[in-house]
């Protein structure tokens, strides 16, 4: 029996502060501490994974009028250390979005702000989870 709500990535050591993830489809990508490699930190992760998140029920729902002839999200926050620890702060998530003249391109633009909005406040799993705030547990394998 398969428990097809749960969601993991084994993560492994490929090097100095370099890391693969790797998702059950077998799909990787690449992070580290953003030193000399191109490589995403985990917190550009994060930001990516909203913005992804946000961007895919955005277009779910605008795109059944018309395909966007531009479509960008741009995501920041301010990493900061206080008495919580390190953290973000003033997360921001911006869609620029632009749709072809013509009724289909109006119906698309009448629905922008909604789709953000019901991303936001319901479908985004990942924003939603960081907005209502999950424990983590944390522990120690017994291998090795």
């Amino acid at each position: 029996m398969t428990d097809e709500t749960l969601r993991s990535i084994e993560l492994t050591r490929i090097g100095p502060a370099r890391f693969k993830a790797t998702n059950a489809r077998g799909g990787e990508t690449f992070f580290g501490t953003g030193g000399d490699d191109p490589d995403f930190t985990p917190v550009e992760l994060l930001l990516a994974a909203i913005a992804g998140c946000s961007a895919l029920d955005v277009e779910a729902i605008t795109h059944k009028r018309t395909t966007s002839t531009n479509f960008t999200v741009h995501t920041e926050g301010r990493k900061v250390r206080d008495e919580n620890g390190n953290h973000l702060t003033d997360l921001r998530v911006s869609f620029d979005v632009v749709f072809p003249e013509g009724p289909e391109g109006q119906a698309a633009r009448d629905r922008v702000q909604g789709a953000i909005e019901m991303s936001r406040d319901r479908l985004c799993t990942v924003s939603r989870t960081v907005q209502l705030g999950a424990e983590i547990s944390y522990e120690q394998s017994t291998a090795g």
